[in-house]
């Protein structure tokens, strides 16, 4: 069974898993340094990436943020800039490169930040927290621009080749707003506008529910508002709600595969080979039926990558 088989093949079939499944898939992610952000450095950059560590699909890493604007009050939002295709020429450069390089090897998937997250690239997240808690309606218009600006993106990357995408999404932290009514009424229409589309025209999405803030806007307390989200696999750190939950719960929870089981700063980041395999078997060990090992979000720079390619090759010893 080739990669590509072997993690299409988690979408198959119930919760229980498929007993043809010859081996758990595992992948994990880091930002590049800043020089193989674009071009043919990109791609070289991941393609080793890739090839080192053996993981069983390609995560392109988005490095184009959206451009910085002067947004003083909230009507301000009303005049953000629509980008066009040409704005993510860099990214899509990156993205055409590893289809044509890796696709026939394994699916390939770039990281979509959601449009609450880019809206915060345009004003910075406290500005942007501040005019959606004082006029939300006022703030939508910007949200409505932002949401067809990465459509822009998204249908570009699609008539590329992608696989899918790695949606990122955030917003209903414990401490993100003070009203949790801003996140179901003007985070959440754009989030699933942006996964509907890419659900309608890609065999396979990864949800991912960001927790990389915790420490400024706290952790999730429920996942609740998260359920209806569309996505084939589900990625998110196991600690909600004042506890540590399984990766057999969060897959029965949400329905569908789970993608995660390892600390991104745990021994992936911090520890020796032996303990990052170590930590894998562990993870392994819980594993639901149907389940890709990797980290709670991408893992921080400096992660020595034969920690990652050490934990990648324990899930295809596991399931072999």
């Amino acid at each position: 069974m080739n990669r590509r088989d072997a993690v299409l093949g988690l979408l198959d079939g119930g919760l229980d898993g498929n007993p043809s499944q010859s081996l758990y898939p595992a992948a994990f992610f880091t930002h590049f340094d800043p020089s193989c952000h674009q071009g043919t450095a990109a791609v070289e950059k991941h393609r080793e990436f890739f090839r080192f560590t053996g993981m069983d699909f390609v995560k392109i890493q988005y490095e184009r943020a959206f451009p910085r604007q002067e947004i003083r009050r909230p009507a301000d939002w009303a005049n953000v800039e629509l980008l066009d295709k040409e704005y993510f020429e860099a990214p899509l450069g990156v993205v055409e490169g590893l289809v044509k390089a890796l696709k026939s090897e394994a699916l390939v998937v770039v990281t979509l930040y959601s449009p609450l997250m880019c809206a915060g690239h345009v004003s910075g997240p406290e500005i942007l927290k501040a005019h959606l808690e004082e006029d939300p309606e006022a703030v939508k218009k910007g949200l409505e621009i932002v949401t067809e600006s990465l459509m822009a993106f998204v249908r570009e990357g699609i008539r590329l080749g992608l696989d899918g995408f790695y949606h990122s999404t955030q917003g209903a932290e414990s401490r993100r707003f003070s009203d949790p009514s801003i996140f179901t009424n003007y985070v959440k229409p754009f989030d699933l506008a942006v996964m509907g589309e890419i659900n309608r025209r890609c065999p396979f999405n990864i949800l991912h529910i960001c927790d990389y803030h915790r420490d400024e806007y706290g952790g999730y307390e429920d996942m609740a508002p998260f359920l209806d989200y569309p996505g084939h696999v589900v990625n998110c750190s196991p600690h909600i709600g004042g506890r540590a939950w399984s990766g057999e719960e969060l897959s029965r929870y949400f329905g569908r595969p789970f993608m995660g089981g390892m600390e991104r700063k745990g021994p992936l980041a911090t520890g020796t080979e032996a303990e990052a395999r170590e930590a894998a078997r562990r993870a392994l060990s819980q594993a639901p039926g149907r389940f890709i090992l990797a980290a709670d979000c991408t893992v921080p720079p400096g992660t020595p990558w034969k920690n990652l390619r050490a934990a990648i090759d324990e899930a295809h010893r596991f399931g072999g």
